[in-house]
């Protein structure tokens, strides 16, 4: 069985951010698109088996470990006020929903990838996010980029990035990753981190002897910054680092999607004021 895992945050923000620049998003345009994206999933993507995590609220315990990290600040408030609707829409197309609070959408979907990729399903990860990439194991676990259509197998984690996907955390500790507020460390660029993190594998390893830096320009200023810093980079490295242990109740059969629920569909489309919503769903639910 292959399972797909969504990212219902990402596909928000994708939907409200991706409509025509030409007028300001309408109050409900990106749950609408949210609920077009879902529909293509098992129309012409043809997924059988799907659930959709969500960050109820932005906020999750990363913020209690780090001040710096993302908060719902600056979030715009059109797009703000679409986050329930957007669960309510998705559990009214029939979609298992994943809402996280003291977790991240993240967690949940590695958590999912990690369970089911164990029991000898086929996962694909529907997310470019990078974040991701931790996850990919081998041609099991994989990432979907659907916005251009490609996918990423463990290869292509280190084409892309140059480690391995367990070198993953460590590499974003290193170089940081501002749509998370993750600071990084100065002076440690994309390109640095794949030669130190691709030849040593984890911080810990690195030796703290500038001259085992082979090749590495600037190799005493950025191992004198690693020394003094080492504890933020462990920090930020947990930051980026996705949790295994959410608590998901749902088998991998329970994801089996069987189609809309009709009375739900009917009271979204009213309030969404799309009359036209319930002619756009493929299969309704016996």
């Amino acid at each position: 069985m292959t399972i797909h895992l969504v990212d219902g945050t990402f596909e928000l923000f994708r939907a409200f951010y991706g409509g025509a620049r030409d007028k300001a998003p309408g109050p409900h345009d990106a749950v609408l698109g949210l609920i077009r994206s879902l529909t293509r999933l098992v129309t012409a993507d043809r997924a059988t088996h799907v659930a959709v995590a969500f960050d109820h609220i932005i906020e999750s315990f990363r913020n209690e470990l780090f001040a710096g990290y993302k908060t719902s600040a600056g979030i715009d408030v059109v797009l703000a006020a679409q986050f329930g609707l957007a669960e309510e829409a998705t559990r009214a197309m029939g979609f298992v929903v994943w809402p996280m609070i003291e977790f991240e959408a993240d967690d949940a979907i590695a958590t999912a990838a990690a369970r089911f990729a164990d029991q000898g399903h086929r996962v694909v990860i529907a997310s470019p996010d990078k974040d991701f990439a931790q996850c990919v194991r081998g041609d099991q676990v994989t990432l979907w980029d659907r916005i251009r259509d490609r996918r990423i197998a463990e290869p292509d984690v280190l084409t892309k990035w140059g480690v391995a996907p367990a070198s993953i955390p460590d590499w974003l500790a290193l170089v940081g990753d501002t749509s998370d507020g993750i600071p990084g460390l100065p002076g440690f660029g994309e390109k640095t981190a794949s030669a130190l993190l691709g030849r040593f594998g984890h911080l810990e390893a690195i030796p703290s002897d500038a001259g085992q830096w082979t090749g590495i320009r600037g190799a005493p200023t950025l191992a004198a910054t690693l020394t003094e810093r080492a504890d933020d980079a462990r920090l930020y490295r947990t930051l980026a680092t996705v949790r295994l242990d959410v608590p998901l109740a749902e088998s991998a059969e329970d994801l089996q999607w069987r189609g809309a629920h009709r009375e739900a569909v009917t009271r979204l489309a009213a309030e969404l004021g799309d009359p036209g919503l319930p002619t756009r769903v493929p299969t309704w639910r016996a």
